[in-house]
């Protein structure tokens, strides 16, 4: 992935799309030497919901997180980062805003687009709630959630057919289903699951803009 020109002066580290806890671990002590601790990320949301992950697994979201991606990408669009050498310049110089963290029931953050559908890509059949609003129950296409910037953090719609309905927005989003299986930022998961639920955790992160 080509490093734009605005970070092409800074130490950097090559990692995967998905990165290896091992590397970000390797890269926390010398933040920790910073007294304004700075973490550019320079690729796909996966690569960012990873860092994220494990700052928050391993109590450490007073690190600043900029995010540089390539091309557009649900969490640029999110966190309004925008792309490339726009938004490296953004990461360099720009300042942290306490941001609204959402996590899921395994642990997993998300910072652009989980997608859930019923096994094998069927309809998705079950309930959801966002707080105390019911979002659907039955059977739809497609439950998404999404992050938000502002409180009070997340949001989802359903799909149904070719209509897309309105985004409802809570402090968490709940699926019970007889089995679905989640895609969070274009990772999928390897398992089917009888409930999911995605809400703002407690801490904020710490994005830079």
């Amino acid at each position: 992935m080509p490093v734009p020109i605005a970070l092409s002066s800074l130490p950097n580290t090559q990692t995967a799309i998905m990165p290896d806890v091992a590397v970000i671990d390797e890269l926390l002590p010398v933040l920790a030497a910073d007294s304004l601790p700075r973490l550019i990320v320079l690729g796909a949301d996966a690569s960012l919901a990873v860092v994220l992950t494990h700052l928050m697994r391993t109590e450490r979201l007073h690190v600043e997180v900029g995010f540089v991606p390539v091309d557009p990408t649900y969490a640029s669009k999110v966190y309004q980062t925008g792309t490339g050498n726009a938004a490296a310049k953004r990461a360099v110089e720009g300042k942290a805003i306490e941001t609204p963290l959402i996590r899921d029931d395994t642990g997993t953050v998300l910072v652009g687009r989980a997608s859930i559908t019923g096994v094998d890509g069927a309809k998705l059949v079950g309930e959801a709630y966002v707080d105390d609003t019911k979002l659907f129950t039955g059977t739809v296409t497609t439950m998404l959630i999404s992050p938000t910037m502002t409180m009070p953090g997340v949001r989802a719609r359903v799909r149904k057919g070719l209509r897309k309905r309105t985004w409802v927005s809570g402090r968490a989003a709940q699926l019970g289903t007889p089995g679905a299986v989640v895609t969070r930022d274009g990772v999928l998961a390897d398992r089917t699951v009888p409930r999911s639920t995605f809400y703002r955790f407690e801490q904020p992160w710490l994005l830079v803009r």
